[in-house]
């Protein structure tokens, strides 16, 4: 029964007497308790169940406690006035009240204090989710800290924390005169078959992150610190959450979970349709396969987003609806089906205060109906065959549970001439190789039902892979994934089941080499594609912060290291997918690439800043300063992009740190920005992150990798060459404080509206572009940032009529000194000094400069397949009207190169 606005207290009271026992003598045993439920004075009744329990007897407080509660909540529940979610909660905050009472006893008693320091108290199960049933046992995991667990002087920590924990197990347990208060079941603690009854808190960790089994992950989905010491418990937990919630996939380990379900439901002996004996727990379409259900979607995305990593039931199948792992159909019937299973449970439970999930036959069953409101057993039944044939459809989804066809190894000729008619070369030899991918070398095809779902999509697979440009290279970036994997049963299934995430494979592994490359070196990668991790169009530097920092391990540098490494190659590889499927424009790409590193220059920054201080300290008023020029400056990178980065740092050159190790304030931030570069740039066992280039600092590679603000603006102002000039038009700021932020800026808009001569600046940018063209020619027909009227031609025109007229557009047109050169050529448009054909030749020709790093690398035409798909990333029908319009463009840049510099542009037709 669902919340009511009018409860019907006389009528709960009633159907209680009739058809609970359990609750007709709780009621006739406390009359003042059912005199306030009779008047509806509900939170009245619940007041006088906690002041039962102040008794100075823990065991007898607790029972009497639990006594007045289950009455109370028994009548308010089947009143209407209490909701399942009220029902669940109170029980639950009544266990951990109980549990935390029984520590705090079991250490009073031996030491004369109640302080529970050392001794940790996790609720797993549904008291870990707050959805305790009526009568319902608890299943803990008690650990303690042997350096504070009070104890006598002389005891032992070890054998004091077993005597703890026998005592709180006697004091819920027992039943006694005054009945029981809690079954507990200690069964879920670390290896439970060799530990003691409380496990060391040390072994415990080590366990969970080295040794635990995959059920173990499911369970502490819905853990929590509930009693004794939580602020420990809490801890403990922060410290397991990445065995927890993993970033990678482990299908071996989601396997494993749905092989538990199927044991699970072929191991229950009780009637599988809904009658007599049938199991609401255990049952089809119960409350346990409703709750696995909920639960292996979390294991599988919730490393990946926190918004997943919630503890209750219902509260999880509607964040992932949300989330769109699961239609928002199937999580509403699953979740109502669940809310009604629950107070179903609640009923039988009610009748004799027994831990049941089963109904019982004949007139006891139209006792629980009838408790519930409804005409008779036969009612519920129906109602139930209806509801668990719903919920029991979804969770066979799951599982797999459907008719599933034989597994059988292809006949190696029949293979040969259905690889000869897909038009693959050598196709016995083929065959033979993929023969010997089913012999048992590889650890991902070693299981029966690992080769029945290979099987399942080779199919599907050797068809897509013969319509790729290269079939042979495809055929052997996917056996290196193979080779390296470990486990990939539900990869093959959901390839198999789901054509467009073939073809998303098939694109990634044959149209870029960049991406097939990532893929073969690191299959973890195939996580993202089976996923369908989802980016914001162009998520900004904060957003792809905020992804980073949830993946961070406190106080651990390396490991900080390599979460930023993963956090950005999976992104990398996500936007590089969606360039090539054209779901995002590319310059949309490239700013989101951009924004990328941003975050992970800001993060790996802050990392190394700390590691740095640990033994240096820092310097008093003093900071490091970022600045990124080139593409990083503007806010365009592509795949292949460097970072061009200059530190500066603020304050007092000759000041001192004050660490252990005080270093002056030049060393220490030329040491410091050392420790940045490597941050993001040496390999760790995530592997490379960027190059950074950092050549574009005051003297080059001749001078200090951090120099001063006062040094950097005196060596703006009288040293630096036109080209570093031209160089400071991209420069934009990437960490530091607001003031010194600041402070950069204006040095750099000072440098800009510097006086130049327009004669010898244009002799200086015609000179300089004349020796890039001979040292530095184009590589092939789609090189568009070398070609003639190219991309680095574009940025000599913006950078020369920016340093030309900066004074005038600092005042008139500030847009045209944006870093950003989209930016920028929209403002020279509007001040009348570029043609407003560059616009649309810019952007074209940055299109296919950032896709073809990826469909493209080597700057020549691609074969048809990836030619397709960087014509179609590019907005344009084919390859053909690519290159027009290509063509169109760079005309466009020579006849503006023309007009600007009075010289004529050659170009390549």
């Amino acid at each position: 029964m669902a919340r009511t606005e009018h409860p019907c207290w006389s009528d709960a009271l009633d159907r209680a007497r009739a058809h609970a026992p359990f609750l007709a003598r709780a009621l006739e045993k406390q009359a003042p308790l059912t005199e306030l439920l009779a008047e509806g004075r509900i939170e009245e009744s619940l007041e006088w169940a906690r002041q039962r329990g102040e008794h100075e007897d823990a065991g007898i407080g607790l029972r009497r406690h639990r006594y007045a509660l289950a009455a109370a909540l028994g009548i308010a529940d089947l009143a209407g006035a209490f909701d399942l979610a009220r029902v669940m909660d109170e029980l639950t905050r009544f266990a951990d009240h109980a549990l935390d009472r029984a520590i705090r006893a079991a250490i009073e008693e031996r030491t004369g204090e109640a302080e529970a320091t050392g001794m940790i108290a996790l609720a797993l199960g549904k008291q870990g989710a707050g959805e305790l049933n009526y009568s319902s046992d608890i299943d803990p995991i008690l650990l303690y800290d042997p350096d504070t667990l009070p104890r006598r002087a002389g005891d032992d920590a070890g054998e004091t924390a077993q005597r703890y924990a026998r005592r709180v197990v006697k004091l819920l347990s027992e039943n006694t005169a005054e009945g029981y208060v809690l079954r507990v079941d200690l069964r879920l603690r670390p290896a439970a078959e060799v530990s003691p009854l409380a496990v060391p808190r040390a072994s415990a960790l080590a366990h969970y992150q080295g040794q635990a089994l995959a059920w173990e992950r499911a369970a502490f989905i819905r853990a929590r610190a509930a009693a004794g010491d939580k602020e420990a418990g809490e801890r403990f937990l922060a410290d397991i959450a990445p065995f927890v919630w993993r970033t990678k996939l482990d299908f071996g380990a989601i396997e494993e979970i749905r092989e538990l379900t199927r044991r699970i439901r072929q191991n229950h002996d009780g009637p599988q349709r809904p009658g007599p004996g049938f199991d609401l727990k255990r049952g089809r379409g119960g409350i346990r396969e409703i709750e696995f259900y909920a639960q292996t979607h979390q294991l599988i995305h919730g490393g990946r987003d926190p918004a997943l990593r919630v503890r209750g039931t219902r509260a999880a199948l509607d964040a992932l609806a949300e989330a769109g792992r699961i239609e928002a159909g199937d999580a509403r019937v699953l979740g109502e089906g669940y809310d009604r299973l629950r107070q179903l449970e609640h009923r039988l439970q009610m009748v004799g205060d027994r831990q049941t999930h089963s109904l019982p036959p004949g007139e006891a069953l139209d006792h629980v109906a009838r408790l519930d409101g409804l005409a008779d057993g036969a009612a519920l039944v129906a109602e139930l065959e209806e509801l668990t044939a719903r919920t029991g459809r979804i969770y066979e989804e799951l599982i797999g549970e459907e008719k599933r066809a034989e597994s059988a190894e292809p006949e190696r000729s029949g293979l040969a001439d259905r690889l000869g008619n897909l038009g693959f070369d050598s196709p016995s030899a083929l065959a033979a190789r993929i023969a010997e991918w089913r012999d048992g070398r590889y650890a991902a095809l070693r299981s029966p039902q690992a080769l029945e779902a290979f099987d399942a999509l080779l199919p599907a697979l050797l068809e897509a892979f013969a319509d790729s440009d290269d079939p042979a290279r495809a055929i052997t970036r996917w056996q290196n994934i193979i080779e390296r994997t470990q486990s990939a049963i539900t990869v093959f299934r959901l390839l198999a089941a789901n054509p467009a995430l073939l073809e998303r494979l098939v694109a990634a592994l044959t149209l870029s080499p960049t991406l097939a490359d990532q893929l073969a070196r690191r299959p973890d990668r195939l996580d993202v594609l089976v996923e369908d991790e989802t980016l914001p169009t162009a998520p900004d530097a904060d957003g792809f912060a905020e992804r980073m920092m949830h993946d961070l391990v406190r106080d651990d540098y390396e490991a900080r290291l390599d979460a930023i490494r993963r956090e950005t190659g999976e992104a990398r590889f996500i936007l590089g997918v969606r360039l090539i499927e054209a779901e995002l424009e590319p310059v949309a790409i490239a700013r989101a690439l951009a924004d990328l590193a941003e975050a992970a220059i800001r993060i790996a920054a802050e990392a190394a800043e700390r590691e740095f201080a640990r033994e240096h300290g820092h310097i008093e008023d003093g900071e490091l300063v970022i600045l990124g020029l080139g593409r990083l400056g503007g806010g365009v990178l592509t795949h292949a992009s460097d970072l061009d980065m200059v530190y500066l740092f603020t304050g007092d050159f000759t000041a001192q740190s004050d660490g252990a190790r005080p270093l002056g304030a030049t060393l220490y931030f030329n040491r410091l920005a050392s420790r940045v570069t490597a941050a993001l740039s040496v390999p760790t066992a995530q592997g490379a992150l960027y190059e950074v280039d950092t050549r574009l600092r005051p003297q080059g590679n001749q001078g200090p990798l951090a120099v001063s603000l006062e040094a950097f603006a005196k060596y703006q102002r009288e040293s630096a060459w036109t080209w570093e000039h031209m160089a400071l038009t991209r420069a934009r700021t990437l960490s530091g404080s607001p003031e010194a932020r600041a402070r950069v800026q204006a040095i750099i808009t000072e440098v800009l509206a510097k006086e130049r001569d327009p004669d010898e600046l244009r002799k200086s940018v015609l000179g300089m572009r004349t020796e890039m063209a001979l040292h530095k020619p184009a590589r092939g027909q789609l090189d568009v940032k070398l070609l003639r009227g190219g991309l680095v031609d574009v940025e000599f025109l913006v950078h020369f009529l920016q340093l030309r007229d900066a004074a005038r557009l600092q005042a008139q047109a500030p847009a045209a000194l944006d870093p950003d050169l989209h930016a920028s050529i929209a403002g020279l448009v509007e001040a009348e000094l570029l043609d407003r054909a560059m616009i649309d030749a810019h952007e074209l020709m940055t299109n296919l400069l950032v896709a073809s790093r990826l469909l493209a690398p080597d700057g020549r035409r691609p074969p048809r397949a990836a030619a397709r798909a960087l014509a179609r990333a590019c907005g344009r029908a084919d390859f053909a009207q690519l290159t027009k319009d290509l063509a169109i463009a760079r005309a466009s840049v020579a006849r503006q190169w023309t007009d600007t510099f009075n010289e004529a542009l050659e170009i390549d037709r």
